[in-house]
């Protein structure tokens, strides 16, 4: 008995366990991504237009981008407690939704309504930081899979979700609201005191490598089985029979990490598992020299070195510049020089917000991330009218295929930017400018409305919009120093719902009421009396409706020439920075 509660107390402070226990919070924490899906719902319930429905969709934006209070919560209180505040968040926001959508409390103005949403989704920023916290804690020399994983798992949340609710679906479509207020919140307070750091870096294994092929193919299979069952649902109109089968199927593959920590634990040969340095590099340097003065001596190299030796071989260039480290090293222990203490730091160095913001490479990235994803999230909050517009009723099936490109998007762009920093020592900017062009191409499909156009628009629209997702991250901790990263991390994600703002609550509604009104005038001639024609519209009690490509022909156009000139601002990023990724890789090119 005392072996077995040995053994017990084992598995419950695995970080294997942690890990797993955060992938199914974040399987949960895609509700963002519903928003296409509840949007008619909420447009015909409050007989919204399109320009107040997109103000809804900002403010979703800004509660899933403005995770400010929540790093911050999560530095004071305990993980647990961080979760319990999104779950409430997430109850309140969207539960309060609900009952005003379904008439069981009074309609509330927009504004409320606005904040209504904001509070509900800005439950999930609470989610990704437990999440990314405990994992990026218990597993420091594995940040890169571990992020991945998890960001990926969020962004397949709004398929599993629906699938979920493709199961309980009743003829109440705002059931799909009290799923998103009750899911996620019930998910996070169930797992709540698994999500916490269990000093991860003492349970090194060997076998770690394997668990996270593991973990990689089982969201592959997970995603093409969702993608699957989502085409199936679409084309054949199944019984509730199959559809309970497809879902039983979705939870065995959702459990089946769980296998990784029992196994770790309870097997018959528990091997001692070995301890991760928590110290970087750079701080096992040569002890005379303090860690600030240590940063300082290598800053120098750029100041000192000789013009030409960047035009050297990579295995030439390294011994040179270590060589020239080293004396700056030991003439600063021994007093004999004294280093120059430079007030700005050079790129690949730690920046603080402050610093970041007055350098141009900081505001490319940002405006490239702007017009990339603020495309994309432009799409994924209008998806609902979108397929509507071209005579698609499920638009469900939508909503659930983006969030799976999104995830493959995600795994996919970390995969090969990490191929080309690794291999070929170029900017990771150049796999973001691929993206983007392949964004372009999803919004010209759009914009056509040929047949089949909005399956191929929402591959590549989905594929690039998660791409984003997991280079951005990784280039900024490159160009700027994890020290401050949290905080250049968080104002980069502004972008999103900047440019949701602009793309969305300006662009795209003002074209879907303006296409709207056109029709809405021929289907109603006698309404029109060359004055106001909205006011009239509203008097006969109507929501604007639009039908056809042309609702969003326009602002597909203009979404595309977005992720054009996007791409040529990653591009020149990548011409700016070549020299730093020489630097940072290089050696491995050796």
């Amino acid at each position: 008995m005392v072996r077995l509660k040995e053994r017990f107390s084992l598995f419950f402070n695995n970080r294997w366990l942690v890990f797993v226990a955060a992938m199914w919070i974040q399987s949960f924490a895609g509700i963002g991504y519903l928003f296409g899906s509840i949007s008619p719902i909420i447009k015909s319930s409050l007989n919204y237009n399109q320009k107040q429905i997109a103000r809804l969709g900002v403010a979703k934006d800004l509660g899933d981008s403005v995770g400010f209070l929540a790093g911050t919560l999560s530095e004071i209180l305990p993980l647990w407690a961080a979760l319990l505040v999104g779950a409430v968040q997430n109850f309140i926001g969207y539960g309060w939704v609900w009952l005003i959508v379904t008439g069981r409390s009074p309609t509330l103005p927009l504004w409320v309504m606005c904040l209504l949403i904001f509070i509900g989704t800005n439950g999930e920023t609470y989610f990704n930081t437990a999440a990314l916290v405990s994992g990026v804690q218990n597993f420091p020399k594995s940040r890169g899979p571990v992020v991945g994983i998890l960001k990926g798992f969020a962004g397949l949340g709004g398929a599993i979700m629906t699938q979920i609710y493709a199961l309980i679906h009743s003829p109440d479509h705002a059931s799909l609201i009290f799923m998103i207020a009750v899911g996620p919140a019930m998910v996070a307070i169930a797992l709540m005191f698994i999500i916490r750091p269990v000093g991860g870096h003492r349970q090194v294994r060997p076998s770690d490598g394997f668990s996270f092929s593991l973990i990689y193919s089982i969201c592959l299979i997970l995603a093409s089985y969702l993608m699957g069952v989502m085409l199936v649902q679409d084309l054949i109109d199944v019984t509730h029979t199959v559809t309970t089968i497809f879902t039983g199927i979705l939870f065995v593959l959702l459990l089946i990490p769980v296998v990784i920590p029992i196994s770790l634990t309870f097997s018959q040969e528990t091997r001692v598992p070995s301890e991760e340095a928590l110290l970087s590099e750079s701080q096992k340097q040569d002890p005379g020299v303090s860690g600030h003065d240590q940063e300082i001596i290598f800053s120098e190299v750029e100041d000192e070195k000789p013009k030409d030796v960047d035009l050297l071989p990579a295995l030439e260039r390294q011994k040179r510049i270590a060589q020239l480290q080293a004396k700056l090293a030991q003439a600063a222990a021994e007093g004999a020089v004294r280093v120059k203490r430079r007030r700005t730091p050079h790129r690949g160095e730690d920046f603080t917000l402050m610093q970041a913001l007055i350098k141009a490479d900081f505001w490319i990235i940002f405006f490239s991330l702007l017009f990339g994803s603020g495309s994309g999230l432009t799409v994924i909050d209008n998806l609902g009218q979108m397929s509507q517009s071209l005579g698609y009723d499920n638009t469900h099936v939508f909503v659930s295929m983006i969030s799976i490109w999104n995830f493959l998007g995600r795994v996919g762009g970390g995969y090969f930017s990490e191929i080309i920093v690794r291999d070929h020592a170029y900017p990771r900017h150049a796999a973001m400018a691929v993206a983007q062009v392949v964004m372009a191409f999803g919004h010209f499909f759009f914009a056509m409305g040929w047949p089949g156009a909005m399956y191929i628009g929402t591959l590549l629209v989905g594929l690039g919009y998660g791409a984003h997702w997991a280079i951005v991250p990784a280039a900024a901790s490159e160009l700027f120093g994890l020290k401050n990263f949290g905080a250049l991390y968080n104002f980069l994600t502004i972008a999103n719902p900047a440019g949701s703002l602009v793309f969305s609550g300006v662009i795209a509604s003002s074209i879907y009421d303006s296409e709207a009104e056109k029709q809405a005038q021929q289907r109603h001639p006698g309404q029109w009396n060359g004055t106001s024609f909205l006011s009239s519209f509203l008097a006969v009690d109507e929501p604007l409706k639009c039908e056809g490509a042309i609702c969003f022909f326009y602002t597909s156009l203009i979404l595309c020439g977005l992720c054009i000139v996007a791409s040529i601002l990653s591009m020149i990023l990548v011409y700016r920075t070549k020299t730093v990724y020489t630097s940072l890789y290089g050696k491995s090119r050796t």
